[in-house]
């Protein structure tokens, strides 16, 4: 994938299921260590089971403060690793 010509060199342009979902992406803590693994397309998180399970415990969903258009197409449309798409659910 290519993004405007903004990156040089590897680059991690989505990450599923997101932070804001609950995902492992929300156990990730300043100074933490991040594997990349591009043939594998895969990120690891270079903690133990235990700590991930923990911080995932103590973790809160962020109140989400939307208006407008954005607050529409958060309502209105999945989550990027699902298509982006309008929910069926939503009609």
């Amino acid at each position: 994938a290519r993004f405007s010509g903004f990156t040089r060199g590897p680059a991690v342009g989505h990450v599923c299921p997101e932070a804001y979902e609950g995902g492992p992406l929300a156990a990730v803590r300043n100074g933490d260590m991040i594997r990349i693994d591009i043939p594998g397309r895969r990120l690891e998180l270079e903690i133990s089971q235990s700590e991930m399970d923990k911080r995932l415990r103590e973790w809160h969903k962020p109140e989400r403060k939307l208006t407008g258009h954005l607050a529409k197409y958060a309502a209105l449309v999945s989550s990027a690793h699902l298509g982006a798409v309008v929910r069926a659910d939503s009609r």
